[in-house]
């Protein structure tokens, strides 16, 4: 018998735990974002390296996912050398993964989807940070503020809110050119933040926002009506 020859029986039982780990992965994706209108999943891996629980390569494209309320257009990923918990998978437990994985992508956001985003707790944690570097005094920790607007331009935002701690809701407007100062560090410059159409700060002065060791983006592009950011991102366990 060639050595390189399996018995029917086994072929069948490799496929079983193929299709296994296969559905397991999609099932772990699709449970990681509250909506999807298109998910596709593209895994390259032989037999022998799905059976010991690592995927070398896979690939992900979705579109108008919503994840942690934030309203992602389009994502396009793929990630290499992942181990994930096999045995516990072929016991029907949930995929889990077993160590960082570092994972490439492309993601659009759409100024339409950026705005449903507003009530997500991510988008507007940032947001307040935000206000709370430019304006400490405006922290939105002592005074509530309400996120109304983003508008895209060419490398340039523009927010609006409300602050609502008055007894009468005061209009505030921040505008801000953005660039990618290295793969962790963004820089805000020509900023300029109004109150009820009076000035409160106009500065070219930048300011560096940190965004951490998990982080490396490559490129990020901000066109009117859209935002483009491609780069890697630590997926931990």
């Amino acid at each position: 018998m060639p050595e390189n020859h399996v018995p029917k029986k086994g072929l069948n039982r490799i496929r079983i735990i193929t299709n296994v780990l296969t559905t397991a992965v999609k099932l772990w994706l699709r449970s990681q974002v509250s909506q999807v209108s298109d998910l596709q999943v593209e895994i390259k891996a032989s037999d022998r390296q799905l059976l010991s629980g690592c995927i070398p390569w896979v690939s992900i494209f979705a579109n108008h996912a919503i994840y942690q309320d934030l309203h992602l257009t389009q994502i396009k990923l793929a990630a290499e050398n992942i181990q994930v918990n096999i045995g516990q998978i072929l016991k029907g437990k949930p995929l889990q993964l077993m160590h960082v994985v570092p994972v490439n992508g492309e993601l659009i956001i759409d100024e339409t989807d950026l705005n449903s985003s507003l009530s997500s707790e991510l988008l507007s944690t940032a947001l307040n940070d935000l206000l709370d570097l430019l304006l400490p005094e405006y922290c939105a920790k002592s005074k509530p503020i309400i996120w109304q607007k983003i508008i895209l331009a060419h490398q340039q935002v523009k927010l609006n809110a409300i602050l609502t701690s008055t007894s009468e809701p005061i209009p505030l407007e921040i505008s801000l050119d953005l660039d990618l100062l290295s793969g962790q560090q963004l820089q805000l410059s020509q900023i300029r933040v109004e109150q009820n159409q009076v000035t409160l700060i106009e500065s070219s002065d930048p300011y560096n926002v940190d965004l951490g060791s998990d982080v490396d983006i490559q490129e990020l592009k901000l066109i009117p009506g859209q935002l483009v950011c491609r780069g890697r991102l630590n997926v931990n366990p």
